[in-house]
C-alpha cells in the first residue's frame, strides 16, 4: 500500500500545483495518483508543459511524449485581474478559486492576490458579468510558487470539508442553490441599472 502512495507523492512534487483541472482531474494530486496507478499518461499538464513531461519521463522511465493537445496549449504564466468597478460582489469567483487567491465579500468588490494566482482560469466561466480577464504575469512559475499553492489548496480543502460537516449538522440550512442564483441575478440587475445611470450622466 505504501509504495503507490509514495509514488503518487513523488509525481505530485513534480507538478506545478496550479490546480487548473486541464488534465481532466480535480487537481494535481488526483492526476498524480492516476499517473502512479498507470491510468493516466504523463503528458496532460499544460502549465507544466514539456519540462514536467520530461521530468516525469525520467522518473518513471516512460517514453517522453508531446503535450496532449486535448488539454490545451502550454503558455506563459498569466494571472487573473478583476475589473473592480464592474464587480457585483457575487462571490462565485471566490468559491471557484482553488487556492484562495481572490478576496472579497458578498455585495462588495473582489480583488485577486496576484502573487497567489496560479492562472488556472477557473474563475472566468463563473463570473456572471465577465469582469475577470487574464493578464501576463511577466515572471516564471517557480518550485516555491508550487509549494505555496499546494499549501493553500490543501488548507482550502480542509476548510471546505470542515464547513460541510458543520453545515450538515446545523439547523437551519443555508440558502439553496436557487436562492444563491436569484441573489446573483438581483445583483446583476442592480449593476446594469448603475451602469445605465452612469452612462446617462455623461462622464
Amino acid at each position: 500500500m505504501s509504495e503507490p502512495a509514495s509514488l503518487a507523492a513523488r509525481i505530485d512534487a513534480l507538478l506545478p500545483q496550479t490546480q487548473c483541472r486541464r488534465c481532466g482531474f480535480e487537481g494535481c494530486r488526483p492526476y498524480a495518483e492516476a499517473v502512479a496507478a498507470g491510468t493516466a499518461p504523463i503528458n496532460r499538464c499544460p502549465p507544466g508543459g514539456d519540462a514536467t513531461i520530461a521530468a516525469l519521463s525520467r522518473m518513471l522511465g516512460h517514453p517522453r511524449l508531446p503535450l496532449d493537445p486535448a488539454c490545451g496549449p502550454e503558455a506563459p504564466l498569466a494571472a487573473a485581474r478583476i475589473d473592480e468597478p464592474a464587480c457585483i460582489g457575487c462571490t462565485l469567483c471566490i468559491a471557484a478559486c482553488p487556492v484562495d487567491a481572490i478576496i472579497g465579500a458578498a455585495k462588495l468588490m473582489h480583488t485577486v492576490l496576484r502573487d497567489s494566482c496560479t492562472g488556472c482560469e477557473l474563475c472566468l466561466p463563473v463570473c456572471p458579468v465577465d469582469c475577470i480577464v487574464m493578464r501576463p504575469s511577466d515572471r516564471a512559475w517557480t518550485a516555491d510558487d508550487a509549494m505555496r499553492a499546494r499549501e493553500r489548496y490543501d488548507k482550502r480543502n480542509i476548510r471546505i470539508a470542515s464547513h460541510s460537516r458543520r453545515s450538515r449538522s446545523a439547523v437551519p440550512a443555508g440558502p439553496t442553490r436557487d436562492q444563491r442564483r436569484a441573489a446573483v441575478a438581483a445583483a446583476f440587475a442592480r449593476a446594469r441599472a448603475r451602469r445605465r445611470g452612469g452612462n446617462g450622466s455623461g462622464g
